[in-house]
């Protein structure tokens, strides 16, 4: 079982060693990756996904519970540990949602029983249903979103997830990091949204392509991530009631 990661740094886009030398990220942490566009998000996580070993433009170095990884362990698409959801992300297979599950739990080793409870986990974070019988390809980017968060969750081994950039998926963004962590998995997620940001327990900041400093969330700003997420609640509550052709009244910010 996979109890954590270490990056250990490399080289910013100048060339300089980066200001962080050493990043430990463990079992059921959620870490964020932050910074302006350019400042080396994608690098970072392109790293951990190859499990660099100072072979890429950084010269990072991925350990996994302290070690070097093998090749194997690298290359071997049975033995992948990191499950990657995209910022933009497509279903171009021609079949049912759940074909689609079926298929992937037997190509993993899981029993296909699971298939319910991942249509219903995704069905908890998005307000648009999904059913068995909908196309993939039909599928809008908060279903689509919402349906690889619970696919990853329940069927895909992968202990280390990697999430760019989710904040305009229309998914409920902070069910989805709980339901992740709370399985087990070490998760890192790329955003600039705020709401995001101060969910998570660490962030890395990155700058000129290295990473700068490591914030280690505060108390007072999870309690702004809980007020800001209430926010993000009530905007996607507005969202289906518009596609629903529904007239918007009010609105009710209370209890926020």
């Amino acid at each position: 079982m996979i109890e954590n990661i270490t990056i250990l740094g490399g080289y910013d886009k100048k060339g300089n060693k980066e200001a962080v030398e050493e990043v430990v990220i463990h079992r059921e942490e959620i870490f964020g990756v932050v910074g302006p566009t350019g400042s080396g998000k994608s690098s970072l996580i392109g790293d951990i996904e190859q499990l660099a070993q100072e072979d890429t433009f950084s010269k990072r170095k991925i350990l996994v519970n302290g070690k070097e990884p093998s090749y194997d362990d690298r290359t071997n698409p049975r033995k992948k540990m990191v499950a990657q959801l995209s910022q933009n992300m497509n279903f171009l297979a021609d079949m049912g949602v759940g074909e689609f599950l079926t298929l992937h739990a037997k190509c993993r080793g899981v029993k296909d029983t699971c298939v319910d409870k991942v249509i219903e986990l995704a069905n908890s974070l998005t307000g648009e249903p999904i059913k068995k019988e909908h196309e993939l390809t039909i599928l809008s980017g908060g279903q689509s979103r919402a349906l690889m968060v619970a696919d990853v969750a329940i069927i895909s081994d992968s202990p280390i997830v990697l999430i760019d950039e989710i904040e305009n998926a229309g998914i409920r963004k902070h069910d989805a990091l709980q339901v992740l962590s709370g399985h087990g998995k070490i998760v890192m997620v790329v955003t600039h949204d705020p709401v995001l940001a101060l969910m998570t327990d660490k962030r890395i900041v990155m700058k000129n392509g290295g990473m700068d400093k490591v914030v280690t969330t505060s108390l007072h700003e999870k309690t702004i991530s809980q007020k800001l997420n209430k926010i993000d609640e009530l905007m996607l509550n507005l969202r289906e009631k518009v596609r629903r052709g529904e007239l918007v009244n009010d609105i009710s910010v209370d209890d926020i």
